[in-house]
């Protein structure tokens, strides 16, 4: 942990931002069957309308919407399935200029249509890997969250791949016409890596700061929380999460991703008080 943090604002779609003075809520809501921690609970989209907004007045500053689990295992759905799951939910949340919306998807296609109805980022869990994703955030100018998907040898040094990723990344992304203001980047905790390995992302979190991009912490209710403290189920595992995203903020993440909106916002409160110390 150093006790800073990068401070670069995050430009977003709509010529909004995303800014640095304190740590940002990114509230996850699963429209999904399967989704590891609350599959079922939000497929309906009366339902996940209304845990959108009680996650925005609990402090969630982003809703993150995903059609389909990438946990461990899953089975991918087309293309297709994930926008009739979405669709309906972001139609009404998008209406609502009060909220900042982020699609949790892999599927250009899907992202083209979210962009199309106003959704303010893109959250690649394949790091934008593909090119016609690049390009259509390059025309739509959201904001863009690039995620570390690629598995490890468990000898490999997290940080430094990490690092080495960022790098590759972000050029190809600029270099399709992504803006450098319009990037986030997100380790990928729980995606190719070892069990030691997603505890030194939290440990040494500030070994993976790049360029003052800002930094997206993304443990919520994971198999690395679990396996660190008894492995109770997925939905028992608030304190835990907790506990990670701290040391990550402690260490300069500028946002957290998270299923318990109203005790994050608060633990982040706490942390950022502390952060401010260090730098007085």
């Amino acid at each position: 942990m150093n006790g800073s943090r990068h401070t670069m604002d995050w430009q977003i779609g709509g010529g909004r931002a995303i800014h640095s003075d304190r740590t940002r809520i990114m509230g996850i809501l699963n429209v999904t069957p399967d989704s590891f921690s609350d599959g079922g609970h939000y497929a309906d989209a009366e339902n996940a309308v209304s845990h959108a907004y009680k996650m925005a007045s609990q402090g969630a500053d982003i809703i993150d919407v995903g059609g389909q689990s990438t946990r461990p295992g899953h089975i991918p759905v087309s293309p297709e399935e994930e926008w009739r799951r979405i669709e309906p939910v972001l139609q009404a949340l998008c209406a609502d200029e009060s909220l900042i919306i982020s699609v949790d998807t892999y599927y250009p296609e899907v992202a083209r249509k979210a962009m199309e109805l106003g959704a303010h980022i893109i959250n690649d869990v394949t790091g934008f890997r593909d090119p016609l994703m690049r390009q259509y955030a390059a025309r739509y100018k959201v904001g863009c969250v690039i995620m570390h998907d690629i598995t490890l040898d468990e000898k490999e040094d997290v940080c430094a791949a990490l690092v080495s990723f960022f790098q590759k990344r972000t050029a190809e992304c600029m270099d399709d016409g992504i803006e450098r203001e319009r990037i986030c980047l997100d380790p990928g905790v729980g995606f190719g890596k070892s069990y030691e390995q997603n505890v030194s992302i939290a440990r040494r979190f500030g070994e993976i700061c790049f360029e003052n991009y800002p930094m997206l912490a993304a443990a919520s209710r994971k198999r690395v929380i679990g396996m660190s403290c008894g492995n109770p189920p997925a939905d028992e595992r608030m304190p835990g999460t907790i506990a990670y995203h701290t040391a990550c903020i402690l260490g300069g993440a500028n946002l957290i991703r998270v299923h318990d909106v109203a005790e994050a916002a608060q633990a982040a409160k706490v942390a950022d008080a502390i952060l401010h110390s260090y730098n007085e």
